[in-house]
């Protein structure tokens, strides 16, 4: 008899942070279930301050806290740096999953930001209780409004038009 194994919730949201920066040659994404943390290793020190800006450092699961921690190159490099233009523009830099970063002048000149992510099919191994299946599919700005919780003003997702739907990575035989 073939037995059912269930992730938590936290990994399952481990598990869209790395689908996200899986092809992100800057970041590698590695969690630890003994202390429910999730770390980033990023290889730029500005695009790992621009990261800690606008994931959550903290993501609560009832009883449980999972721990997002961005780990720029070399620690003691973690000055405050101004970023002309984006953080998300520095943050996303050379990640395949973005196509575009717009900033344009809205209403009263305020500016809106607009990340236009790849109409792309991202698909990824979890068995928590959201997806008995094992097989989670979604898309890449699903994942982003997830993981990127200073959004809200001004910052808009978006999913290109243009590029075809494929797979991110094949996924071999159905179980």
């Amino acid at each position: 008899m073939a037995s059912t194994h269930l992730s938590p919730p936290w990994v399952t949201y481990y598990k869209e942070i790395e689908a996200f920066f899986k092809y992100d040659d800057d970041v590698t994404v590695i969690y630890n279930d003994e202390d429910y943390t999730v770390k980033m290793y990023v290889r730029s020190a500005q695009k790992a301050k621009a990261l800690e800006e606008i994931l959550a450092s903290e993501v609560e699961f009832g009883n449980i806290i999972l721990k997002v921690i961005v780990v720029p190159p070399n620690s003691a490099s973690t000055a405050k740096t101004k970023i002309a233009r984006s953080i998300y523009s520095v943050a996303l830099e050379g990640n395949p999953a973005v196509t575009a970063i717009n900033t344009v002048s809205g209403i009263m000149s305020n500016p809106l930001t607009y990340v236009v992510f790849r109409k792309e099919v991202v698909q990824y191994w979890t068995d928590d209780l959201g997806d008995y299946n094992g097989i989670k599919s979604t898309l890449y700005q699903n994942i982003a409004d997830e993981i990127f919780v200073n959004h809200k003003e001004g910052i808009f997702f978006c999913t290109d038009t243009e590029d075809p739907v494929i797979l991110s990575t094949p996924l071999g035989e159905w179980p």
